[in-house]
C-alpha cells in the first residue's frame, strides 16, 4: 500500500509540474484543476486507508470516526470530479443522501465520544 501511495504521490507531482510547465500562461485550466485536485483527494484517502490500516495492525482497534471521515472524503472526491452535465439528477441526488447518511454518522460517533468522556 504504501508503494501504491507513493507512486500516486510522485505521478500527481509529475502531472502538476508537466501541467504547469505546458501551460501558456501562469494559471492552469478549470478542467486541469479539477482533474489535479481529483488526483491530490485520491492521494489523500490512500494515505488516510494507510494510516487506519496501520492503527489497526498496531492497536486492533478500528476506529469508526476515521472511517466516517475517510468515506466522507472519497464522497467528497466524487463529487468533485463529477461532470455536472453527463450525469443523471437522480444520480446527484442520490450522492447528496449518501453524503448526509455519512456526515450524521460521524456526528452520532462523535457525539458518543463526548457523551462518554
Amino acid at each position: 500500500m504504501g508503494v501504491v501511495v507513493i507512486s500516486a504521490t510522485l505521478e500527481l507531482g509529475l502531472i502538476l509540474f508537466k501541467n504547469l510547465t505546458e501551460t501558456p500562461g501562469i494559471f492552469l485550466g478549470q478542467t486541469q484543476l479539477f482533474d489535479l485536485f481529483g488526483m491530490f483527494m485520491m492521494v489523500l484517502i490512500a494515505i488516510e486507508l494507510m494510516s487506519s490500516i496501520y492503527v489497526y495492525c498496531t492497536n486492533k482497534v478500528i476506529y469508526l470516526e476515521m472511517m466516517f471521515l475517510i468515506a466522507i472524503t472519497a464522497v467528497t472526491r466524487k463529487i468533485v470530479v463529477l461532470d455536472a452535465k453527463a450525469i443523471d439528477p437522480l444520480a446527484v441526488i442520490g450522492i447528496a443522501f449518501v453524503l448526509a447518511a455519512l456526515v450524521a454518522g460521524y456526528y452520532v460517533v462523535k457525539k458518543q465520544q463526548s457523551i462518554d468522556h
